[in-house]
């Protein structure tokens, strides 16, 4: 059932792809779809004791609420955005949804942290094909594990708005190689700090009941999530140097969101500089 929100997301947003009168349901459907696999998956989120992925899924109803509402006027800016987040999906879902191909990507990664964990003479062994095991402790690659999902949406925010082909290919490189490699780094890291027990601190907060996951939630869900955070930021900063037109579209979603939020909470903030849009 989860599985299919994602695939029925999907497909809403590659139909937003399509010109034609449909987009705004197509876009509404999509966005819909995403927010609901958010909301299933937070048991899980919760049992993981991430405290990122919460806090979106929390805010994404809002946002659902919003962005459905101008969707429905068809505001451009929104439009925009829809189309960036419609790209990421069509990126993404081949992975998702053809195994060998999600399988393929995890192999590689698999791979090269062993390369990297041999480089560094890091003593480990592999439980699975896709599970490295040190001292008993034992840390799986999964989909996840990869980067395509940062890639996937980086790559969905540089296509939102028009740009030159040497603006898409300058993009391109700061976008894939270079998330895709801080992720390799990122999974080494996370082995190393919690198969050596690097962070056993303030189990109260940190354990979920299993003996030393407190330095896999140091250095997966605190460590390895804000500096991924700080990492999306200045690529997104670079993009809009690289693309002006996304720093435009970026204020004008903030003062639209900004202005439905105000709205809400009974300030008349539709205010003129909403209306000039």
């Amino acid at each position: 059932m989860i599985e299919y929100l994602v695939l029925v997301s999907a497909i809403s947003f590659l139909l937003f792809l399509v010109p034609g009168p449909h987009q705004r349901y197509a876009g509404i459907a999509g966005w819909t779809g995403m927010v609901a696999f958010l909301v299933t998956q937070l048991p899980d989120f919760f049992a993981e004791n991430n405290f990122v992925y919460p806090l979106m899924t929390i805010a994404s109803v809002p946002f659902l609420a919003i962005t459905a509402r101008q969707l429905w006027i068809e505001r451009e800016q929104v439009m925009h955005l829809t189309r960036g987040a419609a790209i990421a999906f069509v990126i993404y879902a081949p992975f998702e949804y053809i195994r060998p191909v999600g399988n393929w990507l995890i192999g590689r990664v698999v791979d090269q942290v062993s390369l990297i964990l041999t480089y560094l003479q890091f003593p480990f062994t592999m439980f699975d094909w896709n599970i490295f095991i040190n001292q008993g402790f034992r840390v799986e690659i999964i989909l996840a594990c990869t980067g395509i999902q940062s890639i996937a949406i980086m790559l969905g925010v540089a296509g939102a708005v028009k740009s030159t082909w040497t603006q898409k290919g300058l993009a391109f490189l700061l976008i894939a190689p270079v998330i895709y490699i801080l992720n390799l780094l990122r999974n080494v890291f996370v082995i190393m700090a919690y198969t050596e027990q690097w962070f056993p601190y303030l189990p109260a907060i940190a354990s979920n009941g299993e003996y030393g996951y407190e330095s896999f939630f140091w250095a997966h869900n605190v460590i390895c999530e804000l500096l991924a955070l700080g990492v999306l930021v200045v690529i997104a900063y670079a993009l809009f140097r690289l693309i002006p037109a996304l720093g435009t579209m970026a204020d004008d979603l903030f003062r639209i969101y900004r202005g439905e939020v105000m709205r809400v909470l009974g300030k008349d903030t539709e205010s003129a500089e909403l209306r000039r849009d």
